[in-house]
């Protein structure tokens, strides 16, 4: 394909891109043109099979192409409603599959689409890496403090390491630490929060949170029984909370080691420095 169309293609499907609440999409009626089809009749068949490989591909459907009306202006002042459909860019990318592989601006599509879908997971990837590497630091900290705030109340580290197990307990539907290390697969030299979900992550650092306050408000919980009975008190309500959205941390798979999350962002954000610097020459 010659530069010149390939960079003119490009200009378009830019231009005739939308964004609503932050997420990029193409209107079909708009789209239709840019991939060579002069009738809006032969375009919905390719709609169609998209569909189809959407379906098929596990998504749902409305999810990615939303049926809606546009009004149109016409001779003599008159209006006219149409019929349009609003794209996601995966939902153009498999349009773009299902295409004439003849026409030009289809070969051109199916790259465009494919390396902006690509760019986008992982832009996406990024955040929930940096997010839960976040939460992982947060409970750090929380941890830190409520170990801190414990030895000040007479218990030693063996005695924290019950507590905070008993916590674990209260949360994980009865499951111990170690127990949750066996059930999901974890060295027992590492620490369970190091595989955990985000959301499960920072279950426990709410619990922690609160079991730090309320031990620091409340001089009577003294004595590794009683903040061993704060504390899983604390887990527990934070268990039924998530229930309340139908989610069971001990059900919730390991996720990748936080140790190797830690490492790829730091690689990422060291390529990004030496392609800035040399932006910058």
């Amino acid at each position: 394909m010659e530069k010149e169309i390939v960079t003119k293609l490009h200009k378009n499907f830019e231009e005739v891109a939308h964004e609503k609440e932050g997420v990029d999409f193409w209107y079909a009626r708009e789209l239709q043109e840019l991939l060579g089809y002069e009738e809006w009749r032969n375009f919905e068949k390719v709609i169609e099979k998209a569909k189809i490989a959407c379906e098929n591909a596990g998504q749902l459907v409305n999810n990615h192409f939303v049926d809606v009306n546009k009004t149109i202006p016409m001779p003599k002042g008159a209006k006219k409603e149409i019929d349009d459909v609003m794209l996601t860019r995966y939902a153009c990318y498999l349009i773009a599959q299902n295409g004439d592989p003849r026409k030009d601006e289809i070969a051109f599509a199916m790259t465009y689409f494919a390396v902006q879908t690509r760019k986008q997971e992982i832009v996406e990837q990024r955040l929930q890496d940096l997010d839960r590497l976040h939460a992982r630091e947060k409970l750090t900290l929380s941890e830190k403090e409520l170990s801190g705030v414990i030895f000040e109340r007479g218990v030693d580290g063996k005695g924290f390491a019950q507590i905070r197990s008993k916590g674990d307990a209260a949360l994980f539907g009865g499951y111990t630490t170690n127990e949750m290390k066996g059930k999901l697969g974890i060295p027992a030299s590492r620490p369970l929060a190091d595989f955990l979900p985000g959301v499960t992550i920072k279950a426990k650092d709410l619990a922690n949170e609160i079991t730090n306050f309320n031990i620091k408000k409340d001089r009577a919980i003294q004595g590794e029984h009683s903040i061993t009975r704060e504390h899983a008190k604390n887990n527990k309500d934070v268990r039924e909370l998530l229930a309340k959205s139908g989610i069971r941390p001990e059900s919730l798979p390991a996720e990748e080691d936080i140790k190797k999350v830690g490492r790829r962002v730091a690689s990422e954000g060291k390529k990004l420095s030496k392609t800035a610097k040399k932006m910058k020459k």
